[in-house]
């Protein structure tokens, strides 16, 4: 006879996943949630599944036909709900008696996670390789337990997004849990400072992802010299495979080495590019793959292999995406072992990920495009390639920092170099454009600012949808023909274009 599981919070991600992980595995399943059918955020995922539903209720019915019962673990155990079952199988017996049944691979880093993971499972798709999906609309992959219980679905292969926001241990817990095999790592730049208190504790949080990974393969940015230096400094003993692009260097900016001095890099993008610590003698390697003959206007560049030259075209921007597209490539030929013409076909016809970049409306002849950029490097980078690509332009900021009121002053920094007018419209960045026209009262011809909204963040949602909405009506008042829209609120609200 079949065993039943009871799983409570089936409205949540863990038990959405874990009521679909043990129908998969063929086990008979109810499930349970205080919200109503339409109220549950995630009831679409669970269609097709049959597995027999209580919504608005925890009915006695539950309890007694289940032969196991799979809590929420925000549930107390002190509650009347918890006292009735008799049988608690626990998230951690899920994680620990379902194993991958399938090769995993993990994506991190500070900036183009997601970008590289939708492209490489777009690359499986095309290809007959079926990636296993969360399906959790509208969900970001990376948070929490999400990516370990996603790695247990049903799938040919687990392609997860390894994120963290800041906290020790969680990086380590879905590498190790999610039994990742190899990975790839983007970059290393500053983050969650707020959080950690500096960059090399924020770093070390992402070591966590090399520490899961010794003796195993992992494919880097190897222009970054904080990736490069935490592999020497955890004496990484799997096989590395590096990358880069051929670029003269721009500008030079200040890097914290993992030695502790500070590096002078040649950056070709925030963070990359060429370095040497003078203390330590951390270098720029010559990389396994190199991006050459960059032409950013037709979206085209050769990819140096260790035995080939590839043509590449991209249907991208950017030249962090000339990073973020090498990085796939050699992920997809090593983990999944595609041959390059196969790869290279579904790389030209990507076009990208929602949010990134992502041009939402043409109005009166002004282009308005947003991108979710919301720490210092990733405003810099997407800034950068915007005024590379098309010129002058003005930036809209709807970010509010995670690393608090120095990621707050940092943005607004990259905005003003970059951008011909800034347009604060979250509240974080309304009480630095203050500061700044106290300070500097002729940076009033380019910043437009009347007050600061009392708009109390979440996380990065730094602003509300009547915010983004003024902010963008503000920018059309001025003579940029583009304009740029930065952060999560940017991305979440896009849709106020319509009622502009």
């Amino acid at each position: 006879m079949t065993e039943r599981f009871g799983v409570i919070g089936v409205c949540g991600a863990n038990g959405n996943l874990i009521a679909r992980i043990l129908k998969e595995r063929g086990y008979e399943v109810m499930g349970t949630d205080l919200s109503s059918e339409d109220e549950c955020r995630f009831a679409h995922s669970l269609d097709g599944y049959d597995i027999e539903l209580y919504y608005g209720e925890t009915p006695d019915e539950f309890f007694k036909k289940a032969d196991y019962v799979v809590p929420p673990a925000s549930l107390s155990k002190d509650s009347a709900v918890f006292k009735k079952i008799n049988n608690v199988y626990e998230l951690d017996d899920v994680i620990n008696d379902f194993r991958p049944d399938k090769p995993v691979f993990g994506i991190t880093g500070t900036n183009g996670k997601t970008t590289c993971t939708t492209l490489l499972k777009k690359i499986a798709y095309d290809n007959a390789i079926r990636p296993c999906e969360h399906n959790l609309e509208k969900m970001q992959g990376n948070a929490e337990y999400i990516p370990i219980l996603q790695s247990r679905l049903n799938g040919d292969v687990a392609i997860l997004e390894v994120g963290t926001f800041g906290v020790p241990g969680t990086v380590k817990r879905t590498v190790v849990n999610s039994c990742i095999e190899s990975g790839l790592i983007t970059n290393i730049t500053p983050d969650h400072i707020g959080d950690l208190g500096s960059f090399m504790d924020y770093a070390h949080v992402k070591a966590e992802f090399i520490e899961g990974l010794k003796g195993k393969k992992i494919i880097v940015n190897g222009q970054d010299p904080t990736i490069i230096g935490l592999l020497k400094e955890l004496e990484f003993n799997g096989e590395i495979i590096t990358f880069g692009v051929d670029w003269t260097f721009e500008k030079v900016n200040p890097k914290e080495c993992v030695c502790g001095s500070e590096i002078s890099v040649k950056e070709i993008i925030s963070g990359s590019g060429y370095y040497f610590c003078k203390n330590c003698g951390l270098t720029t390697p010559q990389v396994d793959y190199i991006a050459t003959n960059v032409d950013l206007a037709n979206r085209k560049f050769d990819l140096h292999t260790p035995n080939e030259k590839l043509e590449v075209e991209m249907s991208i921007d950017g030249l962090h995406n000339v990073y973020n597209v090498t990085g796939v490539i050699i992920a997809a030929h090593e983990f999944m072992k595609l041959p390059f013409d196969k790869i290279l076909e579904s790389v030209k016809s990507f076009t990208g990920v929602e949010g990134r970049m992502e041009k939402v409306a043409e109005i009166n002849g002004r282009e308005i495009y947003v991108d979710y950029a919301h720490n210092p490097a990733g405003v810099q980078t997407v800034l950068d390639q915007f005024k590379k690509l098309y010129g002058d332009f003005t930036t809209v900021i709807t970010v509010s920092s995670e690393s608090g009121y120095d990621g707050d002053l940092a943005i607004f920094e990259k905005a003003l170099e970059f951008s011909r007018y800034v347009v604060p419209a979250s509240a974080a960045s309304q009480r630095i454009a203050q500061e700044k026209l106290l300070e500097e009262p002729s940076l009033s011809e380019k910043i437009i600012f009347d007050s600061v909204d009392d708009f109390v963040k979440n996380g990065t949602l730094g602003a509300s949808y009547d915010e983004v909405k003024e902010g963008l009506t503000k920018a059309l008042n001025t003579d940029s023909k583009l304009i740029v829209a930065i952060g999560e609120a940017a991305t979440k609200f896009k849709s106020c274009v319509d009622a502009i």
